[in-house]
């Protein structure tokens, strides 16, 4: 991918550790200007150590006034914008919907998808004056399917894949493109996470087998895979892709263990 994103420029969440490092990493080998933000400050501080030339910005993307300073900094950094990469999200709670509590359901919400449309409101004026450009957003197999004890978390990323398609169709004639990628289970520290909140009366390994049955390929998805698919969308190889909601999961199956 090396040079073929040369001087694009690149917003994305949570872009510390995880799918949204190796998309930020992924631009920024690919010869863009990246910025991110993130909330954890160590995983910031890793990131600027290996990567001095990417834009940082401490910021939740549930808080609107965070986000206004961190498209401040950004257009700082950038000076405009091309790509936005809505990546940001928690897992939320894992039970039975009598037992999510009023705060859990909310702040799965806020982060997962009004976190989305904090940053899609600031990004889209910055889209136009460029003339186009895209706007990829993070959603998942739960996005398409439905997830027993995970109701919050399944519904955030309905919604998700309901606002990409709604911003593909309003923002089309400004040549702006807007896809949804729904990974399937991911390598690394959430899944790790995710797995012993599940593992309640069962070993953590079991719980992980239990996802790889679930998918057709019988494998956890790389974060740079995510990554790959994202750069190819946001570059001419994807121009005339959008309004779409593209599994990258080794085609699951099910989401019932």
């Amino acid at each position: 991918m090396s040079g073929t994103h040369t001087d694009t420029r690149v917003i994305v969440t949570a872009g510390a550790s995880g799918i949204g490092r190796a998309i930020a990493e992924g631009f920024a080998e690919a010869g863009a200007r990246v910025h991110v933000c993130d909330i954890d400050l160590a995983a910031l501080d890793s990131l600027i150590h290996a990567h001095s030339g990417i834009g940082t910005t401490v910021a939740d993307v549930s808080s609107p006034d965070q986000i206004d300073g961190l498209f401040e900094e950004a257009v700082e950094w950038l000076g405009g914008l091309d790509v936005l990469i809505n990546n940001a999200g928690i897992a939320g709670p894992t039970a039975p919907v009598e037992d999510v509590t009023p705060d859990e359901w909310r702040r799965t919400m806020a982060v997962n998808i009004d976190g989305q449309f904090h940053c899609a409101r600031r990004a889209v004026p910055l889209l136009k004056a460029a003339g186009g450009g895209t706007i990829i957003n993070i959603a998942s197999t739960a996005g398409l399917m439905g997830y027993p004890l995970r109701a919050p978390y399944a519904a955030s990323k309905w919604a998700v894949v309901g606002f990409t398609k709604t911003l593909a169709m309003e923002l089309g004639p400004h040549g702006i493109r807007v896809n949804a990628i729904c990974p399937g289970p991911v390598s690394g520290e959430r899944m790790a996470k995710v797995a012993a909140a599940e593992a309640e009366g069962v070993a953590e390994q079991e719980v992980r087998a239990g996802y790889v049955k679930q998918v057709s390929m019988q494998k956890f998805i790389d974060a740079r895979e995510i990554a790959e698919t994202v750069l190819f969308l946001a570059g001419p190889s994807g121009g005339s892709i959008s309004g779409q909601a593209l599994g990258v999961d080794g085609h699951t199956e099910s989401l019932r263990t």
